[in-house]
């Protein structure tokens, strides 16, 4: 199964089990992929010059093991329904 920015996926386990959206990112080296709206933390970032300071929230990496294709947007082919339980 090869997973590629753009690809739906859905979360098989952890806390966001069940949601399910697109890669944004990928490590191939680390097996770990960005998923937009997935696996939220909180970052607290220092002020510079150029930006604010403060804390964001932003997505971080998932193991691509904890991930299964839903539909692959390049080939325009569903693989697993959303509804599956």
């Amino acid at each position: 199964m090869k997973l590629k920015k753009g690809n739906l996926v859905k979360i098989i386990t952890g806390k966001d089990k069940n949601k399910s959206g697109e890669i944004i990112e990928i490590k191939n080296k680390l097996n770990k992929a960005k998923v937009k709206g997935v696996n939220i933390v909180k970052k607290h970032l220092k002020a510079t010059k150029e930006k604010k300071g403060g804390i964001i929230s932003k997505e971080n990496f998932i193991h691509l093991s904890n991930l299964t294709i839903i539909e692959n947007k390049k080939d325009k082919t569903k693989i697993e329904k959303i509804d599956k339980k």
